[in-house]
């Protein structure tokens, strides 16, 4: 089978290996999508903190049920899947307390243990999370990210009924985020970014509420769209100090602040504000499993719509030039997806 492997920082090395064949209890997968992500980027420019290489990466994937080991139960070939893609120890604090999803010692496959640039895939079953028979091998591939949408604004309460929220940054993450917070009730959502192709992919996708903050003030779009309500809940999704500081700065009193962003440097937060206001503030760490099937159901049912966020596809053999694309063309890019099939 075909295997791209990242054997440095820029460089991607197609080899011709060995299919694996499922063990017990374990799934194999025939892939057929794959997304690029901000995190596969970062290993790209050797700029991800805990990689290392030659890596095989791919996280974020669609693929049909090609043979299933001895033991697997419910499970059929033919049926079209994904998987999340953490490993976990089962047994450190956080495991046992049902908080897998920041394992002591966690382990991602992309990043830290072998991905799905292959076309195909061993995994346990109980990783693995069944898709609808009318999913579009896209929709698939989009599940892993809107995952983390799930996760991160249930870190905020999970009913957001009545309550105004802003997100900071209208990437994948951040559009998939802002269409969470409508899933789960939220009265207004205003997102921000710098990029008006990006706000205007929000307002395809049913936000309605958008500002650049390249040209407006960040007050400004909260006092516009919010008024003497202002809002309850942000979201910081860029990765930007800045964006942060806006937030803290202009966040109701007694709110919640949602940590979502990878920062390159850790930001200074004024903790005088956190305290004085008494804001709240979660960090989210991926997703777990219910996550998943959460964000399938909302995918299925239209609630969240994955189609304008793709920017494009590539076929597996020029994997290297999706980045390049990306590269070249970030300011009008979200989502770039592999096709394997």
């Amino acid at each position: 089978m075909r295997q791209a492997v990242m054997t440095s920082p820029g460089t991607i090395e197609f080899r011709d290996v060995d299919t694996p064949q499922p063990g017990v209890g374990q799934v194999r997968i025939r892939i057929e999508r794959i997304g690029v992500c901000g995190s596969d980027i970062h290993v790209f420019h050797g700029k991800h903190p805990f990689v290392t290489y030659p890596l095989i990466q791919g996280h974020e994937y669609a693929g049909v049920v090609d043979c299933v080991g001895d033991g697997v139960e419910g499970i059929l070939v033919g049926d079209k899947v994904t998987a999340t893609p953490q490993e976990v120890c089962g047994v450190c604090p956080p495991c046992r307390r049902g908080q897998y999803n920041a394992c002591e010692v966690l382990k991602v496959r992309g990043f830290q243990a072998p991905g799905c640039a292959q076309d195909y895939v061993v995994t346990e079953a109980d990783k693995i999370i069944s898709l609808p028979s009318g999913f579009k091998p896209e929709q698939g591939a989009f599940v892993e990210p809107v995952a983390v949408a799930v996760h991160s604004t249930g870190q905020a309460g999970g009913d957001l009924s009545g309550k105004n929220v802003v997100v900071s940054g209208a990437g994948t993450i951040g559009n998939f985020v802002a269409q969470a917070c409508t899933c789960r009730g939220a009265k207004k959502v205003l997102i921000t970014d710098v990029s008006d192709y990006r706000l205007d992919v929000a307002r395809q996708v049913g936000i309605e509420a958008t500002c650049n903050v390249s040209t407006e003030s960040f007050a400004d779009a909260v006092k516009r769209e919010f008024g003497a309500d202002g809002f309850d809940v942000g979201a910081e999704v860029a990765g930007v100090e800045a964006s942060l500081s806006a937030l803290v700065a202009n966040i109701g009193k007694g709110g919640t602040l949602l940590s979502i962003g990878v920062f390159e440097e850790p930001p200074t937060v004024d903790m005088s504000v956190i305290c004085e206001h008494e804001l709240s503030m979660k960090g989210s760490m991926m997703y777990r499993h219910e996550d998943f099937e959460q964000a399938v159901a909302w995918i299925a049912d239209g609630s969240i719509v994955t189609e304008p966020l793709v920017s494009g596809h590539f076929p597996f053999e020029q994997y290297e030039a999706a980045y390049r694309f990306i590269e070249e063309k970030a300011d009008s890019t979200l989502k770039v997806v592999i096709d394997l099939d």
